[in-house]
């Protein structure tokens, strides 16, 4: 069964008296253990997506499967059940985490919200999900706002991981972060994603990374869906006008597939 499944999705916004399609008629699925890549330029619907997929926003039109179920038809209890199940890592944790908080209270919120461990168990929780990031359990007392960027993201990765998930949408999650830094919290994400069958979708500008990453992508403009494929094929050679632009802008990746 996929984890999720997204069928005819459809966002609209007014401005200024004038309707725009920010998602047009978009589908799509993610298998468990794979990485879909949403790619595109600015303005082509990505993010709005991820927060459809997320219920953070609600669609005007189309389905969304999660795990079999309809999630646009889940309020309440049965809403929260579903959201242990799906999680999401921002582009930046400074701002997505209170800074103030320490590493161990935001680890702590979703083992106590999604009644995962006892009061007591919560601790060795706690430190067991540093560890399985790649931190000591000595952050734990640490406020957000005292560890590197690099850390931060791990930290929010580790709360991510904290309810099991099957499906985890990350929104440009490694973007912000220095190149070798980079590198690690991919490889991260691998590890993760091979030992518990992670599924991912992928948002990000960088068609390296996303070339590297991820099984199959889909390529949006306006909202709408120009090309999807295998990542590599369709990276290596584009077919749509869009695809094609933004293999073009990445020099690096141009030199990369030379």
């Amino acid at each position: 069964m996929s984890p999720l499944t997204v069928s005819n999705l459809a966002k609209r916004y007014r401005r200024g008296g004038k309707t725009l399609a920010a998602v047009d008629d978009v589908t799509f699925h993610i298998e468990p253990g794979e990485t879909l890549a949403l790619a595109g330029p600015s303005g082509s619907g990505k993010s709005t997506i991820a927060r459809l997929v997320l219920r953070l926003i609600e669609p005007d039109a189309g389905r969304i499967e999660f795990e079999g179920d309809d999630l646009l038809a889940l309020n309440g209890a049965a809403l929260r059940v579903r959201r242990a199940r799906l999680q999401m890592v921002f582009q930046d944790p400074l701002a997505a985490l209170n800074p103030r908080a320490t590493v161990a209270r935001v680890l702590d919120d979703p083992l106590r919200i999604h009644g995962i461990a006892s009061r007591s168990d919560r601790p060795h929780r706690i430190a067991a999900l540093l560890e399985r990031v790649g931190l000591s359990s000595a952050l734990a007392g640490r406020a957000i706002h005292e560890i590197s960027g690099g850390q931060r993201q791990r930290v929010a990765i580790a709360r991510a991981i904290a309810t099991k998930p099957s499906l985890i949408v990350l929104d440009e999650a490694v973007s912000a972060l220095d190149v070798s830094v980079r590198g690690q919290i991919l490889q991260l994400l691998l590890d993760l994603q091979r030992e518990e069958s992670l599924a991912y979708l992928f948002i990000s500008h960088d068609l390296g990374v996303i070339r590297a990453v991820s099984h199959r992508v889909v390529i949006l403009d306006a909202g709408k869906i120009v090309e999807s494929g295998d990542a590599r094929a369709v990276i290596d050679a584009p077919q749509s006008a869009v695809g094609k632009a933004l293999v073009a802008a990445a020099p690096r990746l141009n030199r990369q597939t030379e």
